[in-house]
């Protein structure tokens, strides 16, 4: 990697060791492998955090540096769910199927151990056979590519017919949610055939790792989590470093000016589009495991809405605003409606944070859409003093006007 680009991007290198220290000091301090200080469910909520932070990565790409405003980011992220979460769900219970069965007098042939298994899965929503999409559902490798595929082609569909057609502003954001919301239906039919509103559960027993505590299994998961987060934000800044990131943000101010100047706005917007959907599923594959359980309401139009909440906070158009958002919500949602936070009684009414976190969330995203556009991240900028070199009011280079990068430099 050429030093020009960490020198652009400083935030790169802080945020990579940051995050390598502190997946170091959860994995020294958690039950598994350290002094037992963390315990395992908060291992797995840094851990979906973690997730939490990569598809806030990706819908800040897609809104805060292309200005497409995305209420369906979360359909992607839910389908990268259900995508591993088919396999984990079928080994799982082909095990303690096969296991039953050993034990039978005369050993059961593949077709009745296949058939037991569908009725053990589907039994729920009054089935026993399998539906067509789990024909892979035994092929870790293909449900992993389709953790990429699903999101990806679906967003490749959905975004040709919705640029090709130049929808922007409002009713982009409507069709998105439209989207959504029809997907989200669609699954809680029981014919979907995921189960519908039961979804797919008891995704923390990972097959083959039965010897192991979930203590372990946490820890790996937070180490994987933290990989794709590392890798995500690599790729996002190298993304909006370049030239990539110079024609979509133009697209975001100024679409017209940017396609009359001869650039494919479609071919970019589609372009952004279909990979943070492909990023949404990789953070969801790795989320759902980690939360034991996904099923439609998961992927609702309103958990698109609180994707973008938390990139506002956090400050678009900045790659570590989103990941602060995403931060921010998740650990204190997590404190508010886990009970940790003491209610307040007023005498004639006692606030309980449980009922009244949403209120606050909405609350804060209406502060810092009014008070404070560039949210916490702008917070950073003061810090640092992010500003232009004074010219003096020189011209610093060969033609008027211009910057010499040395003098820029100092």
């Amino acid at each position: 990697m050429q030093r020009t680009f960490i020198y652009r991007n400083p935030s790169l290198l802080i945020f990579l060791c940051g995050l390598a220290l502190f997946t170091l000091a959860v994995t020294v301090f958690s039950e598994a492998f350290g002094a037992g200080f963390i315990s395992t469910s908060f291992v797995k909520t840094l851990g979906k955090t973690l997730c939490l932070c990569l598809v806030a990565i990706a819908m800040d790409l897609v809104w805060g540096y292309c200005g497409i405003l995305s209420l369906g980011h979360f359909a992607f992220f839910g389908l990268g769910g259900y995508m591993i979460g088919m396999w984990l769900m079928y080994e799982r219970t082909r095990e303690i199927v096969a296991g039953a069965m050993a034990e039978a007098t005369i050993p059961p042939t593949d077709a009745e151990i296949v058939a037991a298994i569908g009725n053990q899965i589907f039994g729920v929503v009054g089935a026993s056979e399998f539906p067509v999409i789990w024909v892979f559902a035994d092929s870790l490798a293909i449900q992993l590519a389709l953790v990429v595929l699903v999101p990806g082609v679906l967003a490749l569909v959905f975004g040709w017919l919705a640029f090709r057609s130049r929808v922007t502003g409002v009713y982009l954001s409507i069709l998105t949610q439209a989207m959504t919301l029809a997907l989200a239906l669609y699954l809680f039919q029981n014919d979907s055939g995921l189960r519908g509103n039961n979804g797919l559960s008891g995704l923390q027993n990972i097959p083959g790792l039965d010897h192991l505590p979930q203590s372990v299994v946490s820890v790996w998961f937070l180490w994987a989590s933290a990989v794709a987060l590392g890798l995500g934000y690599l790729l996002a800044t190298w993304l909006v470093s370049g030239k990539f990131g110079s024609v979509i943000r133009g697209i975001r101010d100024n679409e017209n000016r940017v396609r009359f100047l001869g650039y494919s706005v479609e071919g970019y917007k589609l372009a952004v589009f279909t990979l943070t959907a492909c990023m949404a599923g990789i953070a969801g594959a790795l989320y759902y495991p980690q939360a034991g359980i996904i099923n439609p309401a998961e992927i609702s139009p309103i958990a698109s809405i609180y994707l973008a909440v938390w990139v506002a906070i956090g400050g678009r158009g900045r790659i570590y605003g989103a990941v602060i958002g995403a931060t921010f919500v998740s650990l204190v949602s997590s404190w508010f409606t886990g009970g940790q936070a003491p209610d307040i009684d007023l005498g004639f009414y006692t606030i309980n944070w449980v009922d009244w976190w949403l209120i606050v969330l909405g609350l804060s995203f209406v502060l810092v859409t009014l008070f404070a556009p560039k949210g916490i991240g702008g917070l950073v900028d003061l810090w640092t003093q992010r500003r232009s070199p004074d010219r003096h009011g020189a011209d610093l280079g060969p033609d008027p006007g211009a910057l010499r990068e040395q003098e820029a430099l100092e």
